[in-house]
C-alpha cells in the first residue's frame, strides 16, 4: 500500500491505495520566456496569419483590448504573465499611433461577477496601472446597447458596443481550453443567451466545443466590421515553493508531503487560518512562448503547445479517479465553493482536460473528495441556491430548463449581477451544464468525506465517509481489478489516453 497526498479544501489528506494504483501528476513546467513583452511585441509585429497590428491600426485611431480575469490557470499568480502581455500590446498600440489616451481596456468576464476594482487592478502591474491613461471597461453581459453583429442558427451574437466602435480589436489571453481564451474571449463579452449556447465535451478538443463553433462565428462576424488580430500565451503549470515546494510534479516532494509530521498539525489549525497560509505559499507563474495572428489561430497554436508541454499519457481509460477539490473557485475573486462549483471543478474542469479520448472507461467511478458543505458566499453564490431547492429535481431535464428560464427573468437577481454583487443568475445552470459530459459517461460519482449528504444526493452523487470508503465502493463496482489513478492536483492538467 502507498499513501498519496491530495490538496482538498485547505487541508492536505492522506490517500491509501494499492501499489498498482496510478499517480497521475503533471509534468514539471518547463523553461521560461525571458521577457514575455518583448514576446508579445515580436508576435504582434510577425502573426502567424493574417497581417501584423501595425497594418491593420489607423494612426491616431482607436483600439478596444479585450481581456479575460485570470481565473485559470487554478492557482493563479499575483505575478501572471498576461500582466507583461497587456502592457506589451498597449505600448505596441502607442508605437504605431494609437495613444494611450484613445485605447480601451474591455474586461470580458462572461458569466462571472463583474470584476471589482481588486480584480481589475490585478490584471495589469502596479507601474502599468499608474502609467495608463485609457479607459476601462467591465462587459455587462445584460446592457441594453449590446450590438448584434449576427446570428448562429437561432442564436444571437450580441457584443459590447467597444468592440464594434473602434478602428482595431485587439485580444490578448492565455491558451487554457477551448472556452478559455483566444476566441472564447470574445464571447465572454457577448449577451447571455451567446454564453449560454457554448458548450463543449472536451476543453482540449474543437471539434467536439458547440462553444468553439460560436467562438469563431462570433470572430468572423466582428471582423467583417473592425479589424481583428490576437495574442495568446502558452503558460507553464505554477510552481509553489516553500512548505509545498515541488508538489505536485517532483515525486519526492509528493513522498516528503506524505511523510511530514507538521501535515496532521497543519489539518489541526482552524479553516482561515489554513487558507491564509495557503495563500502565502510562493507561487511562480511563467510563459514559454507568445504566438499572434487571427485570435481563433493564435489560440490553437498556443493551445496545442500548451497541450504537449502540460499534459500526462494513459496506456489505457481508467476505472477510477479519485480528485481533491480546492477550497477555491473557478472564478474570480476566490471563494469557498459551494457544492455545485465543487462537482464542476472535478467534473466541469479536471475530468473535461482530455485529447483523443476520455480518460475513464463507460461506467467508471469518479471519486470528489470534498466536504460537499451547501455553504454559499454571500452575496456573490446566491444564484447557485434554486439549485437545491427540495422541489426541483436535477435529473429533470425539463424541470432544470423550467428553472432556467426562471432565473433568466429574476430581476432582482439580474439587477444585482449588474451591480456587480453576484454572478449572473444563468451561471449556476451553465456550471451544472459542464459537469454533463462527464456524468453521461461515468456510472457513480462518489463525494469522499462528504459532510452533507443531502445535498450531495441532490445533485445524484453517492456521499461516503472517506477516501477508504469510496475506494472500496469504485472496486466493488468493477467487474475486474480496477484501474485506479489518483489525480495530484491542483494545478488540473490535460490527459491523453494512448491509441
Amino acid at each position: 500500500m502507498k499513501r498519496v497526498p491530495l490538496l482538498t479544501g485547505t487541508r492536505v489528506v492522506l490517500a491509501t491505495v494499492d501499489d498498482d494504483a496510478l499517480v497521475l501528476a503533471a509534468p514539471a513546467p518547463g523553461e521560461a520566456v525571458a521577457d514575455v513583452g518583448a514576446a508579445v511585441r515580436d508576435a504582434l509585429r510577425f502573426p502567424l496569419a493574417g497581417e501584423p497590428l501595425e497594418a491593420l491600426v489607423r494612426p491616431g485611431g482607436r483600439a478596444t483590448i479585450v481581456v479575460e480575469p485570470p481565473a485559470l490557470p487554478l492557482p493563479g499568480s499575483v505575478h501572471d504573465p498576461r500582466q507583461a502581455a497587456i502592457a506589451a500590446t498597449v505600448d505596441e498600440l502607442d508605437r504605431v499611433g494609437v495613444a494611450t489616451e484613445r485605447q480601451t481596456l474591455l474586461v470580458a468576464g462572461g458569466l462571472a461577477r463583474r470584476p471589482g476594482q481588486a480584480v481589475i487592478e490585478s490584471l495589469v502591474s502596479p507601474d502599468f496601472a499608474r502609467r495608463f491613461r485609457g479607459r476601462v471597461e467591465v462587459h455587462d453581459a445584460e446592457a441594453p446597447d449590446l450590438v448584434q453583429v449576427g446570428t448562429v442558427a437561432t442564436t444571437p451574437l450580441r457584443v459590447n458596443p467597444t468592440l464594434v466602435d473602434t478602428d482595431v480589436a485587439v485580444v490578448v489571453s492565455a491558451a487554457e481550453t477551448v472556452l478559455h481564451g483566444g476566441p472564447a474571449t470574445l464571447l465572454a463579452a457577448s449577451g447571455p443567451e451567446t454564453q449560454r449556447a457554448a458548450g463543449a465535451d472536451s476543453l482540449l478538443e474543437t471539434g467536439s466545443s458547440s462553444g468553439w463553433d460560436l467562438a469563431v462565428a462570433l470572430e468572423g462576424a466582428l471582423s467583417r466590421r473592425v479589424p481583428l488580430i490576437g495574442a495568446s500565451l502558452v503558460l507553464h503549470h505554477p510552481r509553489l515553493s516553500g512548505a509545498l515546494r515541488g508538489f505536485p510534479y517532483d515525486p519526492e516532494a509528493v513522498e516528503r508531503i506524505a511523510r511530514s509530521p507538521l501535515r496532521p498539525l497543519f489539518g489541526a489549525l482552524p479553516g482561515r487560518l489554513r487558507a491564509r497560509v495557503l495563500r502565502s505559499l510562493p507561487l511562480e507563474l511563467t510563459a514559454s512562448a507568445a504566438f499572434a495572428g487571427r485570435p481563433s489561430v493564435a489560440h490553437a497554436e498556443a493551445l496545442l503547445r500548451a497541450i504537449e508541454a502540460r499534459s500526462t499519457t494513459l496506456e489505457e481509460p481508467l476505472d477510477a479517479i479519485c480528485i481533491g477539490v480546492p477550497r477555491a473557485t473557478p472564478y474570480l475573486p476566490r471563494e469557498r465553493p459551494n457544492p455545485v462549483l465543487a462537482a464542476y471543478l472535478g467534473l466541469g474542469l479536471a475530468l473535461r482536460l482530455w485529447r483523443d479520448a476520455f480518460p475513464l472507461v463507460d461506467g467508471a467511478s469518479a471519486i470528489l473528495v470534498h466536504h460537499f458543505h451547501r455553504h454559499f458566499s454571500h452575496p456573490t453564490q446566491q444564484p447557485y441556491r434554486p439549485l437545491f431547492h427540495p422541489s426541483l429535481a436535477l435529473s429533470d431535464p425539463e424541470q432544470v430548463k423550467a428553472a432556467e428560464r426562471s432565473a433568466a427573468v429574476d430581476e432582482q437577481a439580474v439587477a444585482a449581477y449588474r451591480e456587480g454583487r453576484t454572478c449572473h443568475p444563468l451561471l449556476p445552470f451553465a456550471d451544472w451544464d459542464a459537469c454533463a459530459p462527464a456524468l453521461r459517461r461515468l456510472g457513480a460519482v462518489m463525494i469522499a468525506g462528504c459532510r452533507d449528504s443531502v445535498a450531495a444526493r441532490q445533485l445524484g452523487f453517492v456521499p461516503t465517509h472517506g477516501i477508504g470508503a469510496a475506494l472500496a465502493m469504485a472496486r466493488g463496482r468493477s467487474e475486474r481489478r480496477p484501474r485506479i489513478g489518483i489525480l495530484l492536483s491542483p494545478p488540473y492538467f490535460p490527459l491523453k489516453v494512448a491509441t
